[in-house]
């Protein structure tokens, strides 16, 4: 895994990469104000994939304890069911159901364990697109340090997703420049957004997971919404997904 990002926060441009953590605190106000529930065919979904290959294991831990507290901010939220998907080991990737009680994901996450393999990247996008035929998806959430595919192929297939209609929120850790490359263009064909993360931009981090969940959950509308009355935030996401 490359060498740890120094930087909170980095995003697509310089003007991202220069928001204030007084904007990230606005946001985080901005989701806490977030509509009441909603119910029945109305309810969002969210795919949160990552990858769980060995080079994640020395922060796989944190980066869990993390993503874990994102489903509990789902549950504020409301409207949202999440499935969580992973891959690691030999050709190993699994999806879980549908579900919208935080404490059964954030148990589920906490029992996947790291193992050696290669990224599968492409499968993720594939079984996107297989769940976006059978329901809408709002948004996909993906973190993971690196790429070992061929990038041509994966954005063959985000490009077919960008054409569905699901915006993919690229998360890297660390500082590899093959995929950052990727994640950037991932992002920008589905429309969706990048940002850098290491253990020093927990809470950040944090935000910006409960940003994507109120984007699922209630559409491109609901963070204009806020950050038309709050400002902070929202634009991190906003901005890149233009």
């Amino acid at each position: 895994m490359g060498e740890k990002d120094r930087s909170p926060v980095s995003a697509g441009d310089n003007k991202v990469a220069k928001s204030s953590s007084d904007e990230v605190d606005a946001f985080l106000a901005q989701v806490k104000a977030t509509p009441s529930p909603v119910t029945g065919s109305d309810r969002g979904r969210l795919i949160f994939a990552m990858d769980a290959t060995m080079s994640r294991q020395p922060t796989w831990d944190t980066a869990c304890s993390i993503q874990a507290e994102m489903f509990h901010e789902t549950a504020v939220i409301g409207g949202l069911d999440v499935q969580l998907v992973y891959f690691r080991g030999f050709n190993e990737c699994q999806a879980s159901r549908w579900a919208s009680d935080p404490e059964a994901l954030a148990g589920l996450m906490t029992q996947v364990m790291c193992r050696g393999g290669h990224t599968q990247i492409r499968r993720v996008l594939k079984h996107i697109k297989k769940e976006q035929a059978k329901g809408r998806v709002g948004a996909v959430v993906y973190v993971g340090d690196c790429m070992e595919e061929n990038v041509d192929t994966l954005c063959q297939l985000a490009g077919e997703v960008g054409l569905l209609g699901v915006p993919m929120f690229m998360f890297q850790e660390g500082m590899d420049p093959v995929a950052e490359q990727a994640f950037r263009e991932i992002a920008r064909l589905t429309r969706g957004a990048f940002c850098r993360f290491d253990a020093a931009s927990a809470q950040q981090l944090r935000d910006l997971l409960s940003a994507v969940a109120v984007y699922a959950a209630g559409g491109r509308a609901a963070l204009e919404d806020y950050s038309s009355k709050r400002g902070g935030g929202a634009q991190l996401l906003l901005t890149q997904m233009r």
